[in-house]
């Protein structure tokens, strides 16, 4: 560990979703010389939490806000500028923001309405903060070209050289894994067909179509595959996992979220390959967390999977064409089913320099730079 002060650190997290919960409570656990205080709202009612926290903390947590502190790091729903207008107090304290999304990369057909708000909110969030931290270079690149494109839209009275200063102050540090991510793979005995992983969020951004209507052909064509179909499902959740549920039950082990982290760990060590095609994936830690226990990826050749997933491990990436990309992930998967064999002597990618053990140094290295500066 290297030397660092203890400091007094206000985290605020104004979106609490599974995977921001994780990445606070991770850091707080491997920057323990820190002292930390949290405020989180629930991960529901999006309009309102995007809107809505620097009112419901600046006037429901004040006594919270007003204590003394070294540092404030916040999460990008945070909207940093009002709720250092409501609590003054904060003005002056050296502010952090971390980027695990942003509002301008969340592709069209699946835009929120009062989408340009949140942007405005994303953008402001950044200049009230000394730095900006984003999980990947997609994600901190994406953020840079939205905010050009928006601001050109814009009538009047916009300064020159926004892009430039949020550029100088923006890093990149992705969300790190747990130890507990990295096991040794158990591949299945060479008896088992191809064993297949999707454990993403249940939703239209995931793209889950794409990745059924290639398994449908996959199996029209005789293909003998097993499958595991895990992560969260939402109140809202696309009818084609009902349809496929149903059209590929012949080769289903596990359907569904599964609570039990073992359990979970068991799956994805025992799997051949995790698949994704989603269309708005910022960095992947699900993923990620698959790769690390020895699944083989495969993903399309676009968004933050570019950064660290070798070109073999991509196939041809058609946004605007789900057919031609399902016949891609299709072409793939025939191929591997015919000799899972090979497929389980792959050499996955290391994913070693995204652990927890190598990235805690980078976060305390950006909390004494900005409380120093």
């Amino acid at each position: 560990m290297a030397d660092s002060q203890s400091r007094r650190i206000l985290l605020l997290s104004a979106y609490d979703a599974g995977s921001h919960r994780r990445w606070r409570e991770q850091l707080a656990e491997h920057l323990k010389e820190h002292s930390w205080t949290v405020l989180s709202l629930p991960p529901r009612n999006f309009a309102w939490r995007n809107r809505g926290n620097a009112l419901s903390w600046a006037l429901g947590s004040r006594e919270v806000l007003t204590d003394n502190y070294d540092c404030l790091l916040a999460t990008s729903m945070t909207d940093l500028s009002a709720l250092k207008g409501m609590a003054p107090g904060l003005a002056s304290l050296p502010s952090i923001v971390y980027y695990h999304e942003n509002q301008f990369a969340y592709p069209e057909r699946f835009e929120r309405k009062g989408g340009q708000n949140y942007m405005i909110t994303n953008l402001y969030t950044a200049l009230a903060a000394d730095i900006a931290v984003f999980n990947s270079r997609y994600n901190r690149d994406s953020f840079l070209d939205g905010v050009e494109k928006l601001l050109d839209m814009v009538p009047d009275f916009i300064p020159a050289g926004v892009v430039d200063e949020l550029k100088s102050r923006s890093v990149v540090v992705p969300v790190p894994l747990e130890a507990r991510c990295y096991a040794d793979h158990d591949s299945p005995s060479s008896d088992v067909p191809l064993t297949i992983v999707w454990n993403h969020r249940w939703e239209y951004d995931k793209a889950p179509e794409r990745f059924f209507d290639a398994l449908y052909d996959v199996s029209r064509r005789n293909g003998n595959f097993r499958l595991h179909v895990l992560g969260e499902r939402f109140r809202e959740c696309p009818e084609v996992f009902e349809e496929a549920k149903d059209k590929l039950s012949k080769h289903i082990d596990t359907w569904g979220f599964v609570e039990d982290a073992v359990e979970y760990r068991r799956i994805l060590t025992t799997s051949d390959v995790v698949i994704s095609t989603s269309l708005h994936e910022f960095q992947g830690v699900a993923l990620l967390e698959a790769v690390a226990a020895g699944c083989v990826p495969l993903v399309p050749d676009r968004l933050a999977y570019m950064e660290y997933l070798p070109d073999s491990f991509r196939f041809p990436s058609y946004p605007e064409d789900p057919a031609a990309e399902s016949a891609e992930l299709s072409r793939r998967l025939l191929e591997m089913i015919q000799d899972p064999e090979s497929v389980r002597t792959l050499e996955v990618p290391d994913l070693k320099h995204l652990s927890w053990t190598n990235l805690a140094d980078t976060y305390r290295a950006i909390i004494d730079q900005v409380i120093s500066c």
